[in-house]
């Protein structure tokens, strides 16, 4: 899908404020047809550091208009504030004491124009979503402009590629992580909210998991949406499910080479693993029309995709054949 940059806004929800002092400052940029890395750069340049050394929470979406915090050592506020950076502004400039690492956000707010879409279709697909969820699947994005994210993400694990910069390859191993989990997702029968025997599953209000031995008991939870069964991203430590449910997982697994009884990630790249929810509902959902088409403004957690919204709005885009993914590295 197509969206002028305009179109597409994303606002970053931090985890927590900074501080006020320390060696780090806090950057929250505004930027437009830019990638976080490129923006990322740019800052630290202009602070004299490495790459590597400029801390965000997560990455945001190129062809839109998006804001984010950054963290920069060795950078006063003033000078910040001051910067002129290509396709970005600086809006705030705030010491802190830390880093900010990566998943250090509690979501990301967006506004999205649908100019060719029918409010009142809009409104009732919207209403579904925000009662039953949303599959929680990785965009496309997460896979690169060409697919191939994740086959270089699986070159590296294999040991056939070497690991030349750290953050880049975390990233493409994490896609790979992503594919794993789309095609587990893909495979799973609907309706999401349903709890199979053998499940791992996350409580939305804590994150805590726990598996499944009588979803009969704790389907009433998955209907309140207290709970939601969760699929993998795949490491070295975690909790598995069994059954059924785990059968699949291997078998998916398998078809990218992974053994998780012999997986020993790069030196370099940490590979914990975790499970991820396999529905989310988007929050704080507004619908408006617009001349043409619709507005639409939501929250999603961290990690969570706005396209796939717009995609499940628009019931296009779907996965065809989860079996591909093996070689098309992107599923969704």
């Amino acid at each position: 899908m197509a969206f002028a940059p305009e179109d597409f806004r994303v606002d970053e929800l931090p985890l927590y404020e900074p501080e006020g002092e320390g060696d780090h400052t806090f950057v929250r940029v505004e930027k437009r047809l830019r990638t976080t890395e490129e923006v990322a750069r740019a800052l630290a340049r202009a602070a004299g550091v490495r790459p590597r050394d400029v801390g965000y929470a997560g990455r945001k979406d190129r062809v839109a208009v998006t804001t984010q915090w950054f963290s920069v050592p060795g950078l006063e506020p003033s000078s910040a504030l001051a910067l002129e950076l290509p396709g970005a502004h600086v809006l705030e400039a705030v010491r802190h004491r830390h880093k900010l690492r990566t998943g250090h956000l509690r979501g990301n707010r967006f506004r999205i124009v649908l100019s060719d879409a029918d409010p009142a279709y809009v409104r009732e697909r919207v209403d579904v979503l925000a009662r039953d969820g949303m599959p929680n699947r990785f965009g496309a994005q997460r896979f690169g402009r060409d697919g191939d994210n994740a086959e270089r993400g699986s070159r590296l694990l294999r040991g056939e590629s070497a690991v030349r910069d750290r953050r880049s390859a975390r990233f493409l191993v994490s896609a790979l992580q992503s594919a794993v989990f789309n095609a587990v997702l893909a495979e799973r029968e609907p309706p999401l909210g349903r709890l199979e025997r053998g499940d791992v599953a996350i409580l939305h209000g804590s994150g805590g998991l726990f598996r499944v031995d009588d979803p009969e008991a704790e389907q009433a939870r998955a209907d309140a949406f207290e709970i939601s069964a969760t699929g993998p991203v795949f490491g070295t430590r975690r909790i598995e499910p069994s059954g059924a449910v785990a059968d699949r997982e291997r078998a998916i697994l398998a078809r990218w080479d992974i053994d998780l009884e012999t997986l020993r990630p790069p030196r370099g790249i940490r590979l914990r693993g975790s499970r991820r929810a396999l529905r989310i509902r988007p929050e704080s959902v507004e619908v408006e029309s617009a001349t043409p088409g619709v507005v639409i403004c939501f929250s999603l957690p961290a990690g969570s995709y706005a396209t796939v919204l717009v995609e499940e709005i628009r019931n296009t885009d779907r996965p065809s054949d989860p079996d591909d993914t093996r070689h098309r590295a992107a599923v969704s």
